[in-house]
Order: C-alpha cells, then sequence, then structure tokens
C-alpha cells in the first residue's frame, strides 16, 4: 500500500490526507506514480483529458505506460492536481537477477524426506486414551459459537475514468457499494455533456462529467428532484463544486463527492463523510 501524507489545499491552507493511487502494470507489478514533494499543487480550475495523463516508468520491467494524474478534492470544493517526476528523472538501468549457486540448486531439486509414519507422529498413550470419551457418556449438546462483530464493508475498488461514461458508471458502482440497490443509468443513450440522472430507490443523484465545477443551480436542481421523489439526493463532479455550491448543499444536507481520474470518489462535505460512515 502507497504511504499516506498530507497535502495543503492552496485556496485554503486545509491539509487532506492522499495515498497515491496503485495501477497494475502489463508484467503483473505494482507501479506508483512518482510524487514530487518539491514542487506545489495545482488547483485544477479547468479540465483538459489530453493533459490529465502521465507517464509512469514500472521499476519492475521498465516498462513506460500512461496513467491517471494524481489529484486531491479538498472539502472547500478545490480540486489541486500533484506534480509527478518524470520518468527521465528516475531512469535506471533494471537489474538482472542475481544467479544462484550450483549447490542451491541441486538443493532445491531434491526431493523432500518422507512423512514420518502416523504411528510415529502420533504416539497412542495413556493421555489420548483419555481424550476419547467412555462409553455411555455423551459430550455438550451444544458448543455456542464466539460472538462476531459486523461484517465490515469492503474497500471500493474503483475504476480507471477515461471518459464520461467512465465517470457515470463509476459513481453506480461507488452508490451500490454505499448500499443502494438497483442503480439504474440512461438506457441506450449516450452521455450528454450536462449532468446525468441516476435514480435507485430511495435515491436522487446526478453526475457531472464535465470540466467545469458544479455550480448552484446544479445543486439545488438535484436537491428538487429527491424532494419530489421523497429520496436521498447526492451529487457527483469531476472538476469540483463552486463555493456557492458547497454552501448551499452545507444548508441543505447535500452528499457532494468529487471524482479524480483513478475513479475513486471523495467526499467534500459533512453530509457525504455520514453517508459514506453509515451507508445507505
Amino acid at each position: 500500500m502507497a504511504e499516506t501524507f498530507a497535502v495543503r489545499c492552496p485556496a485554503c491552507g486545509r491539509e487532506n490526507a492522499y495515498a497515491p493511487p496503485v495501477f497494475p502494470c502489463a508484467c503483473g507489478s505494482p507501479v506508483t506514480p512518482p510524487l514530487d514533494r518539491v514542487a506545489s499543487p495545482v488547483p485544477l480550475t479547468h479540465r483538459n483529458w489530453s493533459e490529465t495523463w502521465v507517464a509512469v516508468r514500472c521499476t519492475a520491467c521498465g516498462r513506460r505506460d500512461e496513467w491517471p494524474q494524481p489529484e486531491v478534492g479538498c472539502s472547500c470544493g478545490t480540486v489541486v492536481r500533484l506534480p509527478v517526476t518524470p520518468p527521465e528523472a528516475m531512469d535506471t538501468p533494471v537489474a538482472p537477477p542475481a544467479a544462484r549457486p550450483a549447490r542451491e540448486d541441486a538443493a532445491a531439486a531434491a526431493p523432500a524426506p518422507p512423512d514420518p509414519a502416523p504411528d510415529a507422529a502420533e504416539p497412542r498413550g495413556e493421555g489420548a486414551r483419555d481424550s476419547v470419551p467412555a462409553p455411555g457418556v455423551r459430550g455438550p449438546a451444544h458448543i455456542p459459537l464466539p460472538v462476531t462483530g459486523p461484517v465490515p464493508r469492503p474497500a471500493f475498488r474503483p475504476v480507471t475514468i477515461r471518459t464520461a461514461r467512465d465517470a457515470v458508471a463509476t459513481a453506480a458502482l461507488y452508490l451500490r457499494w454505499l448500499g443502494f440497490q438497483d442503480v439504474r443509468q440512461p438506457d441506450a443513450r449516450p452521455v450528454p455533456s450536462a449532468a446525468v440522472d441516476l435514480r435507485a430507490p430511495g435515491l436522487v443523484a446526478q453526475v457531472d462529467p464535465t470540466t467545469a465545477p458544479a455550480g448552484l443551480r446544479a445543486v439545488e436542481c438535484v436537491w428538487l428532484n429527491g424532494l419530489t421523489a421523497s429520496a436521498t439526493s447526492v451529487y457527483f463532479s469531476l472538476a469540483g463544486y463552486t463555493e456557492d455550491a458547497r454552501a448551499r448543499a452545507d444548508d441543505l444536507g447535500i452528499p457532494l463527492f468529487v471524482m479524480d481520474l483513478t475513479g475513486m470518489p471523495q467526499p467534500v462535505n459533512d453530509p457525504a463523510d455520514e453517508l459514506v460512515g453509515t451507508g445507505a
């Protein structure tokens, strides 16, 4: 698991805990973008799909692939982009595996000694006879099982966001992970540039896959839709939220989430934190 460290928001100065994402290389080894701790985070005001991918080199096989640029969403609604050290600055020759001595290879190829005979492994002494119940003596009728706590919710498995439809699918997966059942997406229709509705029993959600921060009107619209359906209103955004939208969502109790390109939604206000903690 990647190391967690604090990232200071350049807008409000708040420190947010962040763990770099881990991606699977084609060779099977985990790949983590090497963050530049010296450079300062850059606020994301406009998202360009062609500039949200960075080159990362696998330290195991040397393969170079494109992965999403690490981003952090702050509770103030700001999204910052974290600088990544380019592969050229970290290029080191991959050392070949060291050869083992011939004696170690011979020892590894030698057959294992046979298991001891049952009589030798389990001696039948006086103690062994004492462990068998005597004829006519019954054992306990019921052995109570130990008390266990509730089964914890498994960790959410994010899906990399490359298109607007990926953002909608990720939000639907996250809502199912929270406990909402039968989350529905638009039926066989292309995802428009505006927010996309997701519905489930007791839920009205909207996903904004555009590159502009969600505004006040968008938050109020999802609240009105939830009020009409007597359901919980939730909003997902790729580019964060404006200050007035964030304040209005706090007043109305609407959970707000921001998604980065790794596909991991992050809560940005107290109603969202409460929804993550309690589930549907």
